[in-house]
């Protein structure tokens, strides 16, 4: 017989759903300078319909960010908007950085994050990286 200490460790098991990570790695790619806005053409455009209609917050959390949590890695994709005259190469790497860092802090490992710019912003002040 083991005499071995039982702290509930080896009584179930922990899973993180895809939205946790997606919703995390949303939050850290808006920090990046350079970054307008998360999301393709189509996503933001309804999400234009939804502020119209009072529906601010629906699907703000997530846009433009999908994850795939298997066991406890995480495969990131994410779609940007830059800023006019950021640096495409420096902003999708600030991105890529803080988006590693921000899910690795939940104990997890990120295998990859694939980073598109599907526009930039122009008319605002440029972003320095």
């Amino acid at each position: 017989m083991t005499d071995v200490a039982d702290n509930g460790a080896t009584r179930g098991t922990t899973s993180v759903d895809d939205e946790v990570i997606e919703k995390i790695a949303a939050a850290a790619a808006r920090t990046v300078p350079g970054v307008t806005d998360l999301g393709g053409d189509v996503a933001r455009f309804f999400d234009n319909i939804f502020n119209r209609v009072g529906l601010d917050e629906v699907g703000d959390a997530t846009r433009g960010v999908n994850a795939k949590v298997t066991g406890t890695a995480a495969e990131i994709n994410v779609v940007l908007v830059i800023a006019a005259g950021s640096v495409v190469a420096d902003v999708t790497e600030a991105v890529r950085v803080a988006i590693i860092e921000g899910v690795e802090k939940y104990g997890l490992t990120v295998s990859a994050v694939n980073v598109k710019v599907d526009d930039i912003e122009v008319g605002g002040p440029a972003a320095s990286v």
